[in-house]
């Protein structure tokens, strides 16, 4: 990849996803693009990786360890006496040549698997729109699940902007997140689905289990933003408490034969969030034919985003018939979304 290309991503990076979520990162990715010694060191990157968060959660990784340097005053996640007057670029590429050759160990061998455990709350109405559809409990198929959090959605407690919770009244986690356009059916959301069946399908799973990568994950989330590391950390109790089934491998490849281990009873539902877009074209056709084949067979649910569009989509086949949702625009880390059912 040329750095001229790379120099792109971090300006639709700071316009596209840092714009009123993280001014750090807007700052530091604007100017990265213009710099020749980071973007050479961005091509350090693996493959299919959105090289923007790597480097960035590289960077946090060593800072959350303890790495001293002054780019540490910049970071919420890091200090309590923020640095809010100086710009931080000079110092990120200072700790960046100081620390070349840890940061590039961790562009070489670590993945971006933010597994944003508050996509569960536009993922939440979705199932359970689907459950009132077909009156039978859900089983459910992740692809790209990461460390199983979106998995656990039945388990989590939800609010949208009111008083109102919807969910499990003794989860762990509560996540809050409003509806920035349309409304899903609130009657629909006080029955939570039964999950008859759960697997959660990545090439690298995360194991909470291990600290090592807990820490990397809590290195993903963006210094400012405390809720996410508070709902990230409860989450990992929700996960030890009740691990849901992980299976390595290549999600699209499996996708038939775990099919085929899914309750006929049950409605099958298959759904990722923010992985296709490290899919390439082959792998998206291959998927969208793959489950176009089980809707032969069964019922199916195919719920995505980040495939063609930044929208939420929920493609079904019901009783042989092909029905076709999109449901609207969602935040990346869950903080709104639009509900049209």
């Amino acid at each position: 990849m040329k750095t001229q290309r790379i120099a792109e991503r971090f300006v639709d990076f700071a316009r596209k996803e840092c714009e009123g979520s993280s001014d750090l990162y807007k700052q530091l990715s604007l100017q990265i693009a213009e710099d020749a010694y980071v973007l050479q060191l961005c091509m350090k990157s693996g493959e299919g990786q959105p090289v923007p968060n790597l480097l960035f959660a590289s960077v946090h990784d060593l800072l959350l360890r303890g790495a001293d340097h002054e780019l540490a005053s910049f970071y919420q996640s890091v200090t309590d006496k923020l640095d809010t007057e100086r710009n931080p670029f000079p110092f990120f590429k200072s700790f960046c040549m100081e620390q070349e050759e840890a940061i590039v160990q961790r562009l070489k061998t670590k993945r971006v698997q933010t597994n944003e455990v508050r996509r569960c709350a536009y993922l939440y109405p979705v199932f359970c729109s689907i459950h009132k559809q077909t009156e039978k409990p859900l089983s459910l198929i992740e692809i790209g699940t990461s460390a199983g959090l979106q998995l656990l959605w039945d388990q989590y407690s939800y609010s949208y902007g009111d008083d109102q919770f919807y969910g499990n009244p003794n989860a762990y986690v509560h996540l809050k997140s409003k509806v920035r356009k349309g409304s899903p059916p609130l009657h629909v959301l006080e029955r939570t689905p039964s999950v008859g069946k759960r697997v959660g399908i990545d090439l690298h799973v995360s194991d909470l289990t291990q600290e090592e990568d807990v820490h990397w994950l809590k290195a993903l989330i963006w210094p400012e933003h405390d809720e996410r590391r508070e709902n990230f950390e409860a989450a990992v109790q929700q996960v030890r408490t009740t691990p849901p089934t992980l299976v390595e491998g290549d999600g699209v490849a499996m996708l038939p034969e775990v099919a085929d281990e899914m309750p006929e009873d049950s409605t099958l539902c298959i759904f990722h969030t923010h992985v296709a877009n490290q899919m390439p074209e082959s792998v998206k056709e291959e998927l969208f034919d793959k489950v176009s084949h089980i809707g032969q067979k069964r019922d199916v649910f195919h719920i995505y985003n980040n495939m063609n569009d930044r929208m939420l989509h929920v493609d079904a086949s019901v009783t042989g018939r092909f029905m076709a949702k999109t449901i609207g625009e969602t935040d990346g880390h869950g903080r709104w979304f639009d509900f049209e059912w």
